[in-house]
């Protein structure tokens, strides 16, 4: 079996000199695809370096979290849209926009909730001049970017609802325009997240860690790695009435199907 790991901060500081490590790891487990998606500017650049390093393994996703808006240096927006306009045209480093969206719980004034409103229409306008998908951050805010996103030309299906958990209300309504989800951890122990996973065509699912997110359950005081993956197929497996095999051969499948790439193992990594 082969898996993927399309939600992780690798360029997060707190990965830090572990990415050989993590790397390695992933190779040994048959994780074939990482999707290092970013937060800022800095990390942006990070995680297109560890795309250039890790080359066929490691892709890249710059963007702007809503969470770093209070923290946006002078130019760091500009400089982040100039970054991928830049790269749009090397589709075997960069795959997404992403993390982008909309979160109430870092915006508690006026002034900060225009910022991440504008920063996330910039990143989706961003996200269509380059004809690339979006990973989507949406807590307590997917209705309302339900309702932003057909302002834009999107790619067919390249949205990623990632971390996705309500309202489930919604999931037929994502589903019906060709959205994905992604799924990590908490499909091991969280009864919400299980029922998105029940209620989500398996057709239009990803698998992810988010890390370095730090879970509950099993993972308690366990540093989230790649690693975690095989145990998301087998809950989504469980879910789905459906043998591991199969999931993460369709998982891999929207992988391929939603960044519109096809990774190929290395020479070193086809002797793991």
């Amino acid at each position: 079996m082969r898996f993927v790991d399309a939600h992780i901060h690798l360029s997060d500081p707190e990965y830090g000199d572990n990415i050989g490590e993590i790397v390695e790891e992933a190779r040994r487990l048959n994780i074939v695809a990482l999707v290092a998606n970013s937060m800022s500017l800095e990390t942006s650049l990070r995680s297109l370096r560890l795309a250039e390093e890790y080359s066929g393994l490691v892709y890249a996703a710059p963007g702007i979290h809503p969470w770093n808006i209070k923290n946006l240096a002078t130019d760091e927006l500009e400089q982040t849209l100039s970054l991928i306009s830049q790269q749009r045209t090397r589709p075997d480093r960069v795959v997404a926009v992403g993390e982008i969206g909309l979160d109430p719980q870092y915006a508690k004034n006026r002034r900060l909730k225009e910022a991440q409103v504008r920063v996330f229409h910039e990143m989706l306008r961003a996200a269509e001049k380059a004809s690339l998908p979006v990973i989507i951050h949406s807590r307590w805010t997917a209705p309302q970017i339900f309702s932003i996103l057909p302002s834009y030309n999107l790619r067919d299906g390249g949205v990623l609802f990632h971390w996705f958990s309500s309202p489930i209300e919604l999931l037929p309504q994502l589903m019906d325009r060709g959205y994905y989800i992604s799924e990590g951890p908490p499909s091991v122990f969280s009864s919400r997240i299980r029922e998105v996973i029940e209620k989500t065509p398996i057709t239009s699912l990803l698998t992810e860690t988010d890390g370095p997110v730090r879970f509950w359950g099993p993972f308690k005081d366990k540093p989230t790695t790649p690693a975690f993956i095989p145990e998301v197929v087998q809950a989504i497996a469980e879910i789905k009435k459906m043998s591991e095999a199969e999931v993460a051969e369709q998982i891999w499948n929207n992988f391929v199907s939603f960044f519109k790439v096809n990774p190929q193992p290395s020479a070193s990594d086809k002797r793991l």
